[in-house]
């Protein structure tokens, strides 16, 4: 079938629904690719790239005029015009914000799919548009901070004195709350996160950043992957987290959004009248009403007390030659699905349903709610009794935490002056080695970012291996309790280095899957 690939006419939309790229593996799948000159030009994407991997060259209207069209952006009055009936149009859509333009295209006999309807489920995620656009939206929201931040996201010691980190503050654990959580650690500020979602603690922590835990404020979690607003009590505690984490930050960077309603106001007026000047509030929820109480969509605000509220809502666009690449390959994966017999035939199999719940119209008739799709992995919802648990300052904690720290070692050097006490000193110089290296080996572990455990095992499995040698050395020792440890030695370091190499496979497989191998060509 003919795709057509339109120039996308919004002046602050860069990208293009499809590449070079992408274009060549939608060629391959048996269709024929049309793209309006100077489609891609904002992205580098030149037509003579176009030209070279076999799409056509043509004007706006025949581009809309194709049997599927695809878009970024939804289509005007006048390029709806240009659609013909029967064709199928793929673009975000907004169905739920726009239910006339749903009612336009059923009626006019066209078939559209919503790239904004994508159900939150396994099986869909080569083809969510919004979450590859999140992902580039949250990493840009830490470029952009630092771009109006004055000061240095790491940590430094110069001759001229010690710089402290930034303390970065992201709400929301989503795609971009995590990407802007993995961003503002490479660059290396102090990161603190929190989401309503007490089952991302996890992933929050394995990116090296903390998890602000408010007991008060767990939500349950949503059957179709997507966030649930918080009760009235809910609010009100997490209100005060809000206040002393943003007073505490140099960086904000907010993601909260409900589907289908306005954003949660998060960030208060008083809330940032208390932040430090030149602080920096980066609202990724401006699009739906924002996060803080400055926001204002597509402008960059700032307070009377100099913090800097900046509201931009398409932030992937400023990246526009990745985020057309991702654009086009989940598009691609979607004509796979559509696809499935490779031979430019495409199937709209409604009983799917993941084509049902992105198809908004259909054979004349409206689509649009689809039917719910329940999230296989989320379990069952339990009902809770919500305890309302103050919200304590993060440095109270971390002097808790000092003391506590203080207390232990010193609790550990009066045992170590026991046993020495009443052991011979051979044995004592033993002592103290383990000691040490138990020491070394917590702080060594401790600082290493979680991004490196994996090649970390790497070593510790050559570790295994010098035990294990070691020990064989040791088995067939006369003394029958060096031969029992020599035995346990072998069978442990056996243990760990299999399961090392297992569990270092099984990464690597994940940068080996099919798809990423045909995306990355």
């Amino acid at each position: 079938m003919l795709i057509g690939i339109p120039r996308e006419i919004r002046p602050a939309q860069t990208r293009v629904a499809a590449t070079p790229a992408t274009a060549t593996q939608l060629i391959k799948l048996g269709h024929e690719v049309v793209v309006e000159r100077g489609a891609g030009a904002q992205a580098a994407f030149p037509d003579a790239a176009y030209e070279a991997v076999g799409a056509s060259l043509v004007e706006a209207d025949h581009a809309w005029r194709a049997e599927i069209v695809f878009s970024v952006d939804s289509p005007t009055d006048e390029q709806l015009g240009w659609l013909r009936p029967g064709s199928l149009l793929v673009s975000t859509l907004d169905p739920a914000a726009h239910p006339d333009l749903v009612a336009r295209l059923a009626a006019d006999g066209v078939t559209a799919m919503s790239l904004d309807a994508v159900p939150r489920i396994s099986r869909a995620q080569s083809l969510d548009v919004l979450s590859s656009m999140a992902n580039l939206a949250g990493y840009r929201a830490i470029i952009e901070a630092a771009e109006h931040f004055g000061g240095v996201f790491n940590g430094q010691v110069t001759a001229a004195g010690k710089m402290p980190p930034a303390h970065v503050f992201v709400v929301g654990a989503g795609v971009a709350g995590l990407a802007a959580i993995g961003t503002a650690g490479s660059l290396g500020a102090e990161v603190r996160a929190f989401d309503v979602r007490p089952e991302v603690a996890e992933q929050i922590e394995s990116m090296g950043a903390d998890f602000v835990r408010v007991d008060a404020v767990d939500s349950e979690i949503s059957s179709d992957g997507y966030a649930r607003g918080m009760s009235a009590e809910q609010a009100e505690v997490a209100a005060r987290m809000y206040a002393a984490e943003s007073a505490r930050a140099d960086i904000v960077v907010t993601t909260a959004q409900v589907r289908g309603k306005p954003a949660p106001l998060l960030i208060t007026d008083e809330m940032i009248a208390a932040m430090r000047p030149g602080s920096v509030i980066v609202d990724l929820a401006a699009s739906t009403g924002g996060n803080a109480a400055l926001t204002r969509v597509d402008e960059i605000v700032v307070s009377d007390n100099q913090v800097t509220v900046i509201g931009i809502s398409d932030l992937a666009a400023r990246l526009p030659r990745q985020a057309s690449e991702l654009v086009g390959t989940n598009l691609v994966n979607l004509m796979k699905l559509l696809t499935p017999a490779k031979d430019g035939a495409v199937v709209i199999d409604l009983e799917d349903q993941v084509i049902r719940s992105m198809t908004v119209s259909h054979a004349g008739d409206v689509l649009w709610p689809p039917p719910p799709v329940h999230v296989s992995a989320a379990p069952a919802v339990v009902p809770r009794t919500t305890v309302v648990a103050p919200v304590e300052d993060p440095q109270v904690l971390a002097r808790r935490k000092h003391q506590r720290t203080l207390y232990g070692g010193g609790l550990v050097l009066v045992l170590f002056a026991l046993v020495g006490a009443v052991s011979p000193l051979p044995l004592l110089a033993h002592w103290l080695v383990l000691m040490l290296a138990v020491v070394t080996g917590f702080y060594v572990i401790s600082n290493v970012s979680h991004a490196l455990h994996t090649p970390l095992m790497a070593e510790t499995n050559a570790i295994s291996g010098i035990i294990m040698v070691g020990a064989l050395l040791q088995v067939g020792s006369a003394n029958w309790a060096v031969t029992v440890v020599a035995m346990a030695a072998i069978l442990l370091a056996s243990v760990n280095i299999a399961g090392g190499f297992i569990v270092t496979r099984k990464m690597l497989n994940m940068f080996r899957s099919g798809h990423t191998q045909e995306a990355s060509k």
